[in-house]
């Protein structure tokens, strides 16, 4: 029973053994690396940047009152299509007491001098026709009278004025009616019926009745890191996309590059704008973000590969190009304009030599 201990003993001893020498064996191997390859292909090359911003009118105008009061009657609403003298709105003025008082007594004490006037032009009448008096006395009487009746009528229009913001002699021109300046879409009224509204003045920018805007004519509105705005140029290609309409790219072409930066987040932002190049019959609604990508610089059909193919050494920059299976050699390369991601090959390569991708 011994005996047949110690054997099984050993031949679990040896068996280790074994293990332990194929295992060191195993680990000693050196499993041969197979490295992917690439071609160079021939594409396009776009170098850009991005500036983020918003699409907006060329022209919004804020259509003000012309005078102060309460909103009676309202006549548009947004998305309506208006053209330049059209009504927006109709205000109901609501006069200062102080003032009314003024121009009530003033056409009173008109009034009064007008009878008063009247009274001494027919005496005066009726003595140049017994020729009692000469014509120029006569003459002056009737001027006289003639002033007080434009006095009076002067008093009456700023009294009705101050009233009613209109007078007869006016006719259909009132201040009451708030009218267009422009042609366009309206894109907000942001008074109701009821409302007070201030006008303009020195010390007021005015109560907005209505926002009015071409939409036929749209801009990008951007910025642009300090770090890229040297870069831009005026007139240059933008690739507009717009977050709220898929997969539609639109031309827009930079018209505007601020002088003066503005600090946001710790970094300086330079303001631009950009022309927007709409198809016909493409609507574009005011204010949706958009982002536009730059052309700095670009190639077009030239022989392209993978940045990441490229190896450094000094100045010179090289590939690995494969002779035989796994098999690779060192070859310098000329490179040209890169997009972060594929760099342009002016020499070194082909189209079909095929070319090392190193491992990370």
């Amino acid at each position: 029973m011994k005996r047949i201990l110690k054997f099984g003993l050993l031949l679990v001893f040896a068996a280790l053994v074994i293990w332990v020498f194929v295992y060191l064996y195993q680990k000693s191997k050196t499993v041969p690396t197979v490295y992917e390859t690439e071609t160079p292909v021939v594409g396009d090359i776009i170098k850009k940047t991005v500036a983020t911003g918003s699409i907006v009118p060329r022209k919004e105008i804020a259509i003000k009152p012309q005078e102060s009061g309460i909103v009676t009657h309202v006549y548009v609403e947004a998305g309506d299509l208006i053209k330049q003298g059209d009504m927006i709105a109709r205000i109901q003025i609501i006069p200062e007491m102080v003032q009314v008082n003024e121009a009530e007594s003033r056409v009173n004490k008109a009034r009064l001098a007008f009878e008063n006037a009247k009274i001494a032009f027919e005496r005066i009448k009726d003595l140049y026709e017994q020729k009692v008096i000469a014509l120029s006395e006569y003459e002056a009487e009737e001027l006289k009278y003639n002033n007080s009746r434009e006095d009076l009528a002067a008093a009456e229009n700023h009294l009705q004025l101050i009233l009613e913001g209109v007078t007869k002699s006016m006719g259909s021109k009132t201040n009451t009616v708030i009218r267009s300046t422009v042609s366009g879409m309206v894109l907000d009224v942001p008074i109701e019926e009821g409302n007070s509204v201030i006008k303009s003045n020195t010390f007021n920018d005015g109560t907005t009745i209505a926002i009015v805007a071409d939409m036929a004519e749209m801009i990008f509105k951007g910025k642009v890191d300090e770090t890229e705005v040297g870069k831009l140029k005026e007139g240059m290609h933008l690739l507009m996309t717009v977050g709220a309409i898929e997969s539609e790219v639109f031309d827009a072409y930079l018209e505007y590059i601020s002088p003066k930066g503005v600090e946001e987040g710790g970094a300086i932002q330079f303001e631009i704008k950009a022309a927007v190049k709409l198809k016909d019959n493409q609507f574009i609604r005011a204010g949706y973000s958009a982002n536009a990508d730059i052309v700095l610089d670009r190639r077009d059909s030239v022989l392209t590969i993978n940045e990441r193919v490229l190896q450094f050494e000094g100045d010179s920059t090289f590939v690995e190009v494969e002779t035989a299976p796994q098999v690779f050699e060192k070859r310098p390369v000329k490179t040209g304009l890169s997009d972060g991601i594929k760099v342009e090959l002016i020499e070194g390569l082909g189209l079909e030599d095929k070319v090392k991708v190193p491992t990370i």
